[in-house]
Parts: C-alpha cells; sequence; structure tokens
C-alpha cells in the first residue's frame, strides 16, 4: 500500500508516524519515538555552549547539528527500510515545522537565552526536513500552530471529523495515542493524500 510518514519534533527526540490507505481505509502501519540526540547534552548544544568561549561554544554547536542530522537520516533510513520490507511504497515524508528563524549567528543566538530555545526547537525540527532529502522522500512541509486549520482545507473534513478519525486510528494501534502522535498521524494524511497516485 502506499503510505507516508509524519513526524512532530521535540527537544531531542520525535514522535513519528506510517500511514497507509488499504483496503478498509486508513492504516497506520509504524509508529515509534525516533531519538535524534547523541549523548547529553545533545539535546541543548546551545545551553551546553552557552557558558563556553565563541570558537569551543560554536564546535559544540555544530557537533550537536551533526548529531541531530546523523540521526534523524538513521532513523528515517529504518523507518524506509521496515515499509519497503512490508511490501509499502513510501509517497512523502511530512514535518510539522516551525516559524523560520532569523538568519542569526551562533554567538548571536547564545546571547539571549530565548534565543537558544528557538534555536534548538528549529534544530531538531530541521534535521527531520533534511533527512527526508537524504533519503530521497518528498517533502510536505507543515506549520505545525496551524496544523488543523491547513489538514481540515487540504483533506476538505471538519476539524471535528479530523479529530474523530484521528481518535479512531488511536483506537485500532492501542496506547500510547497521544498529542504527538495525533499530530504526526493528521500530518502523514496530508501528505498521502496531496501526492500524485
Amino acid at each position: 500500500m502506499r503510505i507516508a510518514f509524519g513526524a512532530r519534533a521535540h527537544s531531542g527526540w520525535a514522535a513519528l508516524v506510517a500511514l497507509g490507505d488499504g483496503d478498509e481505509g486508513l492504516v497506520v502501519t509504524d509508529r515509534r519515538r525516533i531519538e535524534l540526540a547523541g549523548d547529553r547534552p545533545g539535546n541543548q548544544p546551545y545551553h551546553a555552549a552557552q557558558p563556553l568561549g565563541p570558537a569551543e561554544a560554536r564546535a559544540v554547536v555544530a557537533r550537536g547539528i551533526a548529531a541531530a542530522d546523523r540521526l534523524a537520516t538513521q532513523e528515517l533510513r529504518a523507518a524506509v527500510k521496515r515499509a519497503r520490507d512490508q511490501g509499502h511504497e513510501v509517497a512523502a515524508s511530512a514535518v510539522l515545522v516551525g516559524a523560520a528563524m532569523p538568519d542569526w549567528s551562533v554567538d548571536e543566538i547564545l546571547a539571549v537565552h530565548f534565543r537558544m530555545h528557538q534555536a534548538e526547537g528549529a534544530l531538531f525540527r530541521d534535521a527531520l526536513v533534511r533527512a527526508t532529502a537524504a533519503c530521497g522522500l518528498q517533502l510536505v512541509a507543515l506549520p505545525e500552530k496551524v496544523l488543523t486549520r491547513d489538514a481540515s482545507r487540504a483533506l476538505a473534513m471538519t476539524p471535528v471529523a479530523l479529530a474523530k478519525q484521528m481518535a479512531a486510528l488511536g483506537k485500532s494501534v492501542g496506547p500510547p495515542w497521544g498529542k504527538d502522535q495525533k499530530e504526526a498521524a493528521l500530518a502523514a494524511l496530508v501528505a498521502l493524500r496531496s501526492q500524485p497516485v
């Protein structure tokens, strides 16, 4: 069957859901937590870099970004392999994204604590975006803050109908099926339905 991935990132990890359109409706073919950070403080490289000198701080951040990219690509490749081993065709990968960050340098980010939180949030979402390209998959980037509105428009369904559909999927697979999995599945559904057959 044709499937699509949906991913919702957190600091150092992401919820990944693979969703397919089977003969009897939507099917969750895979669901898992994928790790995107190496050893501590990999989930907060900007915070780890803050007390360091400028050159060392930039090196810590660069290592954190490289580790996130490596792990995201490794995890997504493994998910693609699992899907293909099950006979599925991967149509796309949806990543929930945030607002674009200004083009600040590492030094500018480290100068303002709030910027460090913004940068770390973007780091793991961006790693998933880059991993999608590295795996040769079609990227569907969806703004996280307006996911329900955009999904409702794209799928021509009311938000209530979408919520019911995501709840039904959760019942079919069992726990864990919280906000992360629901939003990743909704993103996957948008990606799946937006790709030509």
